[in-house]
């Protein structure tokens, strides 16, 4: 089996569960050594989880997938821990070849339907820090393992479309600070790619489409198996797709040598011919615009 990442070094911010879990172990199937950054370890969730995941099972499915999993527990809403992070990446390959910002931690503070002027605006520093701090400070002390060998590939995860997607970047999230937030982390991509151009170093915004994360699939009592029973509360579910889908697009980037600012999932699928994990290949950006900005039920 050829493993295009055979060698590269990645390390996935947010890589407990969702999004974040499937780029890892997508990544180790490529044949990545990637470190599974999050703050729950087996016999020690993170304060205040709400879920069992843990880095340690991403690592190992990243291994059995074929690639080298490496679980790193930090919490990285801590500048020093992140410096520290990095640091043991440095100290033990000298450079960082992939680097994955997916962290979110915000599922708590979602008001949807709540006019801004009525939330609790108690918890929109706790909201800023863990969705937009972290990608900060990952961005600030990962980019320099990737400068000296002038070659790289940053990967910023959002939500609800990008500029070149028929989602459309402007199409409104349904929270004003759930919106903000998605919309900086895409701003934030465009302008570190902007400055990193000159040092060969790629950085792009990606974004999956209705993902049928473990959580989803709970909050549906449905599992991977019959997913598809939960359409009967939310149609829409038919064009979900598994975390491994936008796994494969991060892989697919990643291996790329011309890689370039192509932003979703559906959209890298169309362009390097991967499918998820049952065959499919969803479209989340031609169901949205037919079936929600058309109008359609």
């Amino acid at each position: 089996m050829t493993r295009p990442l055979s060698g590269k070094i990645a390390l996935v911010a947010g890589a407990t569960r969702g999004a974040g879990r499937g780029i890892a172990v997508e990544l180790g199937a490529a044949g990545a050594t990637v470190y599974c950054v999050g703050r729950s370890v087996r016999g020690a969730l993170a304060s205040g989880a709400h879920r069992t995941e843990t880095i340690d099972e991403t690592a190992e499915r990243v291994t059995a997938a074929g690639g080298h999993g490496i679980a790193l527990r930090a919490d990285f809403t801590q500048e020093a821990q992140v410096r520290a992070a990095f640091e043991q990446v440095q100290a033990a390959h000298g450079r960082l070849d992939v680097l994955v910002n997916d962290i979110w931690g915000g599922e708590a503070f979602m008001r949807f339907g709540t006019p801004f002027w009525e939330y609790d605006y108690g918890f929109l520093p706790t909201m800023l820090e863990r969705a937009l701090m972290t990608h900060i400070w990952s961005a600030r002390y990962g980019v320099p393992l990737m400068l000296p060998q002038r070659s790289g590939l940053v990967v910023e995860v959002t939500d609800g479309g990008t500029p070149d997607v028929a989602v459309g970047s402007f199409a409104y999230r349904g929270m004003l600070w759930y919106d903000m937030i998605k919309n900086a982390v895409i701003r934030m991509a465009f302008g570190m790619g902007e400055e990193l151009k000159p040092h060969g170093i790629t950085a792009l915004a990606i974004t999956p489409g209705f993902l049928r994360s473990e959580e989803m699939l709970d909050l549906f009592g449905v599992t991977e198996a019959n997913w598809r029973d939960a359409t009967a509360q939310e149609p829409h579910f038919i064009a979900s797709e598994t975390p491994h889908f936008v796994g494969r697009a991060v892989a697919a980037l990643a291996a790329d040598p011309a890689v370039f600012a192509k932003t979703s999932s559906w959209g890298l699928s169309d362009e390097y011919g991967f499918a998820d994990l049952d065959g499919n290949r969803p479209h989340w950006g031609r169901h949205f615009a037919q079936h929600v900005l058309g109008g359609e039920e």
